[in-house]
């Protein structure tokens, strides 16, 4: 596969995951406010369940394309005088992507895994605070993945 082509499936990756956030966050969450604890927690735990499997994919192949990326700009640049030194939104890009991607596996493995038992479980007000966690890290990892953005957008 190209570079354009990986670029592409980059961008669109992390299109998915920021704007799944988004979405979740600004207008899914306060729509479900007018049901009950045990309806509103039982959707968002499946729509939580299926938007975390796309993003798990989206993580992946955001790590995959940027690495091979990196390294294909990398090995261009070997032979010539100077050789590679990578630019700075790449390298803010880079590191706050990771740190992004780590938060996501403690919502992921970690808090979603805590609501998943409590919904299955039916003790609500334990699914909540777990549900309310997610919350404030996604809130987290968009305000990041909006940063990444805007550096990028800038250089």
């Amino acid at each position: 596969m190209g570079y354009l082509a990986l670029k592409a499936l980059h961008v669109l990756a992390v299109g998915l995951w920021v704007g799944g956030m988004a979405f979740a966050h600004f207008f899914l969450r306060p729509a479900l406010g007018a049901l009950e604890p045990p309806q509103r927690l039982s959707l968002m735990h499946g729509v939580l369940q299926r938007f975390f499997s796309a993003v798990l994919v989206a993580v992946l192949l955001i790590l995959a394309s940027g690495v091979w990326m990196i390294g294909h700009v990398a090995r261009a640049a070997a032979g010539t005088p100077g050789g590679f030194v990578m630019p700075l939104d790449w390298t803010v890009m880079t590191v706050v992507g990771v740190l992004m991607m780590l938060i996501f596996g403690h919502i992921r493995f970690v808090l979603f895994r805590r609501m998943s038992a409590a919904v299955q479980a039916a003790q609500w007000p334990v699914a909540a605070a777990a549900l309310a966690s997610i919350r404030s890290w996604v809130a987290v990892n968009l305000a990041l993945g909006v940063a990444i953005s805007a550096v990028v957008l800038a250089y």
